[in-house]
């Protein structure tokens, strides 16, 4: 499976956290707080923009890092994706991602061991 599908199956290589990362972009870790900060309801500061990607070595935001109840149960049961899960068709945790990314659910569903 490509490292940068997360575990979540949204693909981290297409993330403007990650993107923000990889090309120490400053404007864009501040459009991305701003944005994520409406979205969310809840302040996220330009800084905390920083990722790698959620299954590989590096940079974690503060979400992705600890506080992912869908990347701590993959973590937890040791799956590379919760593509190998066989509850991930009727997971509330996984839902909150696939149930409005449909190209979230295909990547896991095409990468199922």
């Amino acid at each position: 499976m490509k490292d940068l599908i997360a575990y979540c199956g949204l693909d981290c290589e297409s993330c403007e956290a990650r993107i923000a990362t990889v090309n120490d972009d400053n404007a864009l870790r501040k459009s991305v707080a701003k944005q994520w900060s409406e979205l969310n309801h809840v302040e996220i500061a330009p800084e905390m923009i920083n990722c790698s990607g959620c299954r590989i070595d590096g940079a974690k935001t503060p979400y992705s890092g600890s506080l992912c109840p869908i990347r701590q149960c993959a973590l937890g049961k040791k799956y590379e994706t919760c593509g190998d899960c066989g509850e991930m068709e009727t997971c509330k945790k996984l839902a909150m991602v696939t149930g409005n990314n449909v190209d979230a659910l295909n990547n896991l569903k095409s990468h199922k061991n």
